[in-house]
């Protein structure tokens, strides 16, 4: 079945007329606890900066890229964090530093009242590293801020 011109068009217009909410006031940070004697433990978190929560939140993480010419892919996995309140940060998932080559990528969508927003936030490979750990005042941890 083959579309019309015209309907190509009318739906070409519609996709522009699309509202696309840019998100803002939220960002996930990579964030590690120091034990002494022990490596370090890593997890994901979901920082939000607003003055209202997010509702019906949902997380896509997975990693992907190469190591030593071959291509590598780690499971997607799902997270349901339903209510984020305002001003607060929250636990997406342990993540293992021998991952941290790869491209991690998060998929976050949630919605404020009846719109919805979503986000793709990638740590690209190796930028989880000393050089980029800084000090995330939400976390109380050391770790590495999407920019």
């Amino acid at each position: 079945m083959h579309r019309s011109i015209r309907t190509y068009k009318e739906e070409l217009a519609m996709i522009r007329d699309i509202n696309i909410p840019e998100v803002k006031n939220v960002t996930l940070a990579v964030a590690r606890n120091k034990y002494l004697g022990q490596e370090d433990e890593w997890k994901v978190y979901l920082i939000n900066n607003n003055d209202h929560p997010l509702e019906n939140t949902l997380v896509s993480s997975k990693g992907y890229g190469e190591k030593n010419g071959e291509t590598q892919r780690t499971s997607i996995l799902r997270h349901f964090l339903e209510t984020i309140p305002p001003m607060s940060t929250t636990l997406i998932e342990p993540i293992d530093p021998a991952v941290f080559h790869l491209n991690n990528e998060y998929w976050l969508s949630y919605y404020v009242g009846t719109q919805i927003f979503d986000k793709r936030f990638v740590f690209v490979p190796d930028s989880i590293c000393e050089k980029n750990i800084s000090f995330i005042r939400e976390l109380e941890l050391e770790g590495v801020l999407h920019s």
